[in-house]
């Protein structure tokens, strides 16, 4: 489907998540990116993000990616997953 719309930023954050969910975070990661490049994104992708890179043991890309998600969650009005966030930043700090 991604081929045929490869605009469509929906079928690329799906793309992404199957790749997470798969166990292939490096293709998660650059899909997920792909994605961000796109999409404002309210957050969720921008915590997938962080968590995958934070797995793969790249501390200061998660803490700049949930950082970012805190901006997006602020921003489309989600508190709770800002604070979320806050708990995973003051974890890897």
């Amino acid at each position: 489907m991604l081929e045929r719309r490869p605009d469509d930023a929906r079928l690329r954050f799906g793309l992404a998540v199957e790749y997470l969910n798969s166990g292939d975070l490096e293709t998660g990661v650059t899909e997920l990116r792909r994605y961000l490049e796109t999409a404002d994104d309210e957050g969720n992708a921008w915590g997938r993000l962080a968590a995958a890179l934070d797995e793969l043991g790249r501390t200061d890309d998660a803490l700049d990616a949930y950082r970012r998600g805190i901006e997006a969650a602020h921003r489309f009005g989600h508190p709770t997953m800002a604070e979320e966030f806050e708990e995973e930043i003051d974890r890897l700090s």
